[in-house]
């Protein structure tokens, strides 16, 4: 499936770049809270966020873009896939602190928000799959 180089902005290019430009700038502006949760086996964890902010980023831009929507739409479907252990890293920190205190609701509500977070990660791999032309 050929991207037009004229194709208007589909919703799903325009959700994934507003999400990437949005949590690229986080990245950059406050690293703290997402070095926190690559996981420990991992370098340079400080750069590691850096650079997934940056990509991000030049994701979002590449969508918005209809010469280089295809390989942004694939590069984000990556990206996504890339990030998934901090994610899965998040949910387990969240779980270890509930199990220190688990009648702390919030704590509760964290580790639900966290859980609820993972099996959504896939419907936005298909997004960016479906703007990079391989799925329709």
């Amino acid at each position: 499936m050929k991207t037009s180089t004229n194709a208007p902005l589909s919703k799903d290019a325009l959700a994934l770049a507003g999400l990437f430009l949005t949590s690229g700038t986080m990245h950059l502006l406050r690293p703290e809270p997402f070095e926190s949760i690559v996981p420990k086996r991992l370098p340079s964890r400080r750069a590691l966020v850096y650079a997934s902010g940056a990509a991000e980023i030049i994701c979002a831009v590449g969508l918005f873009v209809p010469r280089t929507r295809r390989v942004a739409g694939l590069a984000s479907a990556a990206l996504l896939l890339a990030v998934f252990p901090a994610n899965v890293t998040m949910t387990g920190q969240a779980k270890r602190r509930f199990d220190r205190d688990p009648h702390d609701t919030a704590k509760q509500g964290y580790l639900a928000a966290t859980v609820a977070r993972l099996p959504l990660q896939w419907p936005m791999v298909r997004a960016a799959l479906r703007v990079g032309g391989v799925m329709p």
